[in-house]
């Protein structure tokens, strides 16, 4: 045998050679000797389900291994190696983590401290639970929009109004603020209950349901209403806070309505900063290969801005709104109010899954970048910790934050390490200095979320990029992006999962069908309409469908199948039946032409075979004489000349072949329809067989009772070459091969 290198190209002669002929198997008889299933005794089931439950010091040590996962990589942690870089990369996190954590609860309408509970006591956590070297886990903007929104709704303005209902009267923003840190305090355990029980259910694979263009378009529209959220911030304006569909509409109609009381001292303040941090960030973006960490742009306007805003008393002197009071130390631990929870559900359920698909997409980004695996029911487990544990201390719902993951990666981070330094860094300020930061104006804050958002806003040019590649997740893209814009984050969110299920649904609606035909001298088949080399067979058709076949399209697939092959049972029945009705038979003993409505196109029906002029001859016996060319053949009877005679000659087509390769599954339905077009096609007498069913198809054909009428046994083949040969050659099902 010639031996081929690796660099020769294979051809159709080369594979010739290593052909190795076998029989032709059916599955019939496959299942009836050939292969043997092995068997599952009651005692092998009691075996398995005790190894499963049997507990061991092997056993215990895993499980607490996945479960801290601290366990497995702290112990051999490589100092020399990895501290410098966990230090550096920790301080530049922590150094982001103050001036974001102070913002984004602005977000989520409790006071700024409450955003730096949250960038301590979960980051904390993360170290011991997570998987993820590189995530930071904290404040993430388009959450804390989220938990700001049910925070309003729950506890609007209109309820702490001092002389009446009137939203517009002086409200007592202490009790206000009181009740909403109440109401995110909850929410965040009800979130953490849902993630952490999520997880244990080993519910990881729930993020694949959030496809990238739908969060993508989601997240944008969520930097759309952050921006607006902002803008009465930056501008100074004294508008009140819109939740619900519609909001974004109404936040731009108010500000506009109230753009003569802007103050400008904090216009300027907050585009001074704006310019700055954008100017700092291109920087950044542009040198950070020579750069050693990047330039805290962030922080230096924070405590630029504080100075300056202490020094020449803002608050007081030009009316800017400042945080204000900002405890020290740390509170103590309260147990949530639980009466709010039936009111948060649907809300902590979005949040939940929006949370967690987040932090996992990101984890796995750079988990595939540096080479190491993250497990998503483990992080499901440590992000519902995070949540669940801190909300005794006072925090709100976190996830990975983009920037700062972004910036704990590129300043050197190797582990969770870098993360924990990051949150002592947090806690020195709150136990320290946090009342250095009182003086701080808000307008800084919504500067530094404007042009954290920018990230988000560039996914807009996702959309030129998904019309060349896929409309339909395009059209995903911008439903998400338009249904959460206007209708608000949490319906916008299910409206957008919603239609990427339809898609799903619209994609098996619409399959590409095609006839397959063989490659000359091999087993190989394809689409004869892309392929030169694809030659049907003679008189056989292959008809293949990507698709399942289920109850929504079972009768598209029908319709496909007597398009593609051309062949229709009811239309050649049809004119079968046409045909004879206007043929007039001589029951005298003379012989005489069959009339038809059109001889030429009697011709051209019953000579597309043979090119020759046929005559059908009755005699008074009830016996039919064909004759060929003047020539009579052999005598048939009446009803066999109808049935074979013309219907012979009317499809050449023979056998046509599914190919279910495709095929993941099939329904009731979908059994149901294959079944009528093997009866259907049988009355014309074209037989219909199946090839490539999988094991998975096969046990669903069994269990929906598909062979429960007695069925040849050369319905079904293992492949479509098996197929081809039965119909081609007719034989009985192979002998078993010897075992030498």
């Amino acid at each position: 045998m010639e031996h081929i290198t690796a660099s020769e190209e294979p051809s159709v002669a080369a594979a010739a050679m290593y052909h190795v002929e076998r029989p032709v198997f059916s599955e019939s008889y496959l299942d009836s000797g050939f292969l043997h299933r092995k068997k599952k005794t009651p005692k092998s089931c009691i075996r398995r389900v005790t190894e499963q439950l049997s507990c061991s010091s092997e056993k215990a040590k895993s499980v607490a291994f996945s479960f801290l996962p601290i366990l497995t990589w702290l112990p051999s942690y490589p100092v020399k190696e990895y501290l410098f870089g966990d230090i550096v990369s920790g301080i530049s996190t922590g150094v982001m983590q103050l001036p974001q954590g102070l913002a984004y609860a602005m977000l989520a309408a409790v006071p700024p401290v409450f955003g730096l509970y949250s960038s301590f006591y979960p980051v904390l956590l993360y170290t011991f639970f997570g998987t993820s070297k590189h995530i930071s886990i904290g404040t993430f903007a388009v959450i804390s929009l989220m938990i700001g929104g049910v925070a309003v709704r729950e506890a609007p303005d209109s309820m702490f109004a001092v002389n009446g209902t009137n939203a517009s009267q002086v409200v007592d923003f202490e009790a206000r603020d009181a009740r909403r840190v109440e109401v995110v305090v909850a929410l965040t355990t009800l979130v953490g209950l849902i993630q952490f029980a999520l997880g244990l259910l080993r519910f990881g694979f729930l993020a694949i349901y959030l496809s990238e263009p739908l969060v993508r378009g989601f997240t944008t529209a969520a930097a759309v209403h952050v921006s607006v959220s902002q803008l009465k911030y930056l501008l100074g304006v004294p508008t009140a806070r819109f939740n619900g569909p519609l909001s974004v509409v109404y936040s731009v109609e108010a500000v506009i309505m109230n753009i003569t009381s802007t103050n400008i001292v904090t216009l300027i303040i907050g585009l001074v900063c704006t310019v700055f941090l954008y100017g700092v960030k291109d920087f950044n973006e542009r040198f950070k290969k020579k750069l050693p960490i990047p330039i805290p742009g962030e922080i230096i306007v924070v405590i630029v801005s504080t100075g300056i805003s202490y020094g020449l008393v803002m608050s007081e002197n030009y009316g800017v709104d400042v945080v204000g009071k900002i405890p020290t130390g740390l509170l103590p631990p309260k147990v949530p109010d639980f009466s709010v929870l039936p009111n948060l559900l649907t809300d902590a359920i979005a949040i939940a899954v929006v949370g967690f698909s987040i932090a996992i997409s990101l984890a796995k980004t750079f988990a595939l970048k540096h080479g190491y695996s993250v497990d998503g029911n483990q992080e499901l487990i440590a992000l519902g910790l995070c949540n669940f544990v801190s909300s005794f201390f006072h925090t709100f719902v976190v996830t990975a934050s983009m920037s700062r993951s972004l910036v704990q990666e590129s300043t050197g981070g190797n582990t969770e390490i870098a993360g924990l330094l990051a949150s002592m860094l947090v806690l020195l300020v709150v136990l320290a200095i946090g009342f250095v930061f009182q003086p701080l104006p808000t307008t800084v804050l919504a500067a530094i979320i404007m042009v954290n958002l920018m990230g988000m806003f560039r996914q807009m040019k996702d959309i030129p990029g998904l019309w060349r590649t896929s409309k339909i997740e395009l059209a995903t893209w911008l439903v998400s992006f338009v249904a959460s814009v206007l209708l608000g984050l949490d319906y916008g969110l299910v409206v957008a999962m919603g239609f990427a299920i339809l898609t799903v649904v619209y994609r098996t609606q619409r399959p590409k069908n095609a006839v397959l035909g063989q490659i000359s001298d091999t087993g190989l088949y394809f689409d004869v309409d892309e392929y030169e080399e694809a030659e049907e067979c003679s008189g056989i058709k292959i008809f293949q469908s990507n698709t399942s076949i289920y109850f929504a399209n079972s009768d598209l697939y029908v319709n496909a199948l007597k398009a593609k092959t051309g062949v229709n049972p009811a239309k050649l029945l049809a004119e079968r039946q046409s045909q004879l009705k206007y043929a007039k038979i001589n029951t005298r003993g003379k012989k005489s032409k069959l009339r038809l409505p059109s001889k030429k196109n009697a011709v051209v029906l019953l000579d597309m075979e043979l090119g020759v002029t046929h005559e059908v001859v009755a005699g008074a016996d009830k016996q039919m004489s064909v004759y060929t060319n003047g020539r009579a053949n052999e005598t048939q009877t009446e009803s066999e000349s109808e049935d074979e005679f013309f219907l012979q000659r009317l499809t050449p087509i023979h056998s046509i072949i599914l190919d279910l390769t495709p095929v993941n599954f099939i329904d009731s339905v979908g059994a149901k329809a294959i079944k009528s077009i093997i009866k259907e096609y049988a009355t014309i007498n074209v037989k219909i067989v199946l090839a490539g069913c999988s094991r998975t198809v096969l046990y669903d054909l069994r269990t929906l009772q598909f062979f429960i009428e007695p069925v040849t046994s050369d319905l079904l083949f293992p492949t479509i070459h098996d197929a081809v040969l039965h119909c081609q050659n007719r034989k009985d099902p192979p002998t078993c091969p010897s075992s030498q």
